[in-house]
């Protein structure tokens, strides 16, 4: 074992939503941190762009795919990743989706994709890893939370009830599996250029209003998030548990 405690040599991550934005970017962080990486993608082919970066960082790396908008897509995926490796150490949870309309037009179709997706697949690949994660008593878990996690925001209630029980979950995960050297903790993005924000980056208004509130005084860059993942995944939070980190400029703090 390296004695550089934040060295993931030697272990296997697992993150969702690893085709593009900040998914990719935190597989790249683990690779470059030592990890092999299992990059997921919701579409046939869609994470094979960020293996093959993986792979050029020297590190093994596969790309599999599931719609964790289904209720058999968490499953598919647990098993196609098995496939590619014996064991998970590290499962990063960061696929999502949104959908923006006005509470009393809300859609119930809408609704249930994002729920599924942002929380009922997140609890199935848990509880899948963890519970593999507990027979060998080791094993690191990071959610992707928000700063919706705190707060409601706009247009947009199922995703911060998604995000709010994101952080529930990880904390009740917490209190069951740190007495078995497993830790569980999640990071809350603030408002970083990705796909997810991309309505918001195109309103002038709401995006000068939360730009003005950004004490570091820019949206973040998908490459601000890696270091805080590979934190949470390393020896080096081996005592961190049930921990919600933002990762927003400042923006909590305003």
């Amino acid at each position: 074992m390296t004695s550089n405690p934040f060295s993931l040599e030697g272990k296997t991550a697992l993150v969702t939503g690893a085709s593009r934005g900040l998914g990719r970017a935190i597989a790249l962080a683990l690779a470059e941190s030592g990890a092999d990486v299992v990059c997921a993608g919701s579409r046939p082919g869609s994470a094979d762009e960020t293996a093959a970066l993986v792979r050029e960082t020297g590190r093994q790396s596969w790309a599999v795919h599931a719609d964790l908008a289904s209720e058999d897509g968490a499953d598919k995926l647990a098993k196609d990743t098995l496939e590619c490796t014996p064991h998970i150490d590290i499962l990063v949870n960061n696929a999502g989706t949104i959908e923006r309309y006005p509470a009393v037009e809300y859609p119930d179709d809408a609704w249930n994709r994002v729920i599924q997706t942002n929380l009922n697949s997140i609890f199935s690949l848990c509880r899948f890893f963890g519970s593999k994660m507990v027979e060998r008593k080791e094993g690191k878990i990071i959610n992707i939370a928000s700063l919706l996690s705190f707060s409601g925001g706009i247009t947009v209630p199922s995703y911060a009830a998604s995000k709010h029980a994101v952080a529930g979950l990880t904390k009740a995960l917490a209190n069951e599996w740190a007495a078995s050297n497993i830790q569980i903790n999640a990071v809350a993005p603030g408002y970083f250029k990705t796909d997810n924000t991309q309505a918001l980056q195109d309103n002038e208004k709401r995006f000068a209003e939360i730009s003005a509130r950004i004490p570091a005084g820019r949206w973040g860059e998908p490459r601000d998030l890696g270091g805080a993942v590979v934190f949470l995944a390393s020896r080096a939070a081996d005592y961190v548990n049930g921990h919600i980190l933002t990762v927003d400029g400042g923006w909590m703090a305003r």
